[in-house]
């Protein structure tokens, strides 16, 4: 893996005694470039940080040690577990996001992100099921790292799932997105999430044949 650069953030925390990690959470930076996304980051007023950012030319920058609970998850829930901080690691993306001209990810910062993903999940022990968006443990708040993000690709390299479709009834969709690990109070928000990761070309929130299909299969992957 290339050489990381450290950038220090104060915005970090201990991890609570034995605490386990096991989630990898995705984000997009949101901001107009890079300098502001890092100021941000690294500002101890603005409360907010994460384990690493990877630039659109691939470079990494870690700015909380792995060991630290860095505050990037905020009010989230996945599989019932509420305090997303204190069991994950997060990874910012740079990226203007749809506030400022969301734009795809240039393949140099997939590269690059794979391979560190990859490192984080095989020496953690992270399970695919956990590799996820600020937006699916986040539904209500949250879209990124948005439609633009190749799961599909990540999937493809054992970081994440990716379902193959099985019979389901879309009637059980909140039923289904609640077993596989998102949060469905708002049932709507929690079905938007899951197809801006798993079918971004359309992203409406009403339940569907597809929808069911796909929760299927990745249940079937899971049981």
């Amino acid at each position: 893996m290339q050489a990381i650069i450290e950038q220090p953030s104060p915005n970090h925390g201990p991890r609570p005694a034995g605490a386990m990690i096991d989630m990898l959470v995705l984000h997009y930076t949101g901001m107009v470039d890079a300098a502001a996304a890092l100021q941000r980051l690294t500002d101890p007023g603005s409360e907010v940080s994460a384990h690493y950012m990877i630039d659109e030319d691939g470079a990494i920058l870690r700015l909380v040690d792995v060991t630290r609970r860095a505050w990037h998850a905020g009010v989230a829930k996945w599989r019932g577990n509420t305090d997303i901080n204190s069991r994950s690691i997060g990874i910012e993306l740079v990226n203007p996001g749809h506030e400022f001209g969301y734009r795809p990810f240039p393949e140099v910062q997939m590269t690059a992100l794979i391979t560190l993903a990859n490192e984080i999940v095989t020496r953690h022990g992270i399970p695919a099921r956990n590799i996820v968006g600020h937006a699916d443990v986040a539904p209500i708040r949250k879209c990124d790292p948005g439609e633009f993000f190749d799961w599909q690709r990540l999937a493809a390299v054992g970081l994440g799932l990716w379902p193959e479709c099985k019979d389901g009834d879309p009637q059980d969709i909140q039923v289904m997105l609640t077993q596989y690990g998102y949060d469905t109070s708002d049932t709507r928000a929690a079905l938007a999430a899951f197809q801006r990761h798993f079918r971004p070309r359309r992203i409406d929130g009403f339940p569907d044949a597809e929808c069911a299909a796909m929760l299927a299969g990745l249940l079937a992957m899971i049981d």
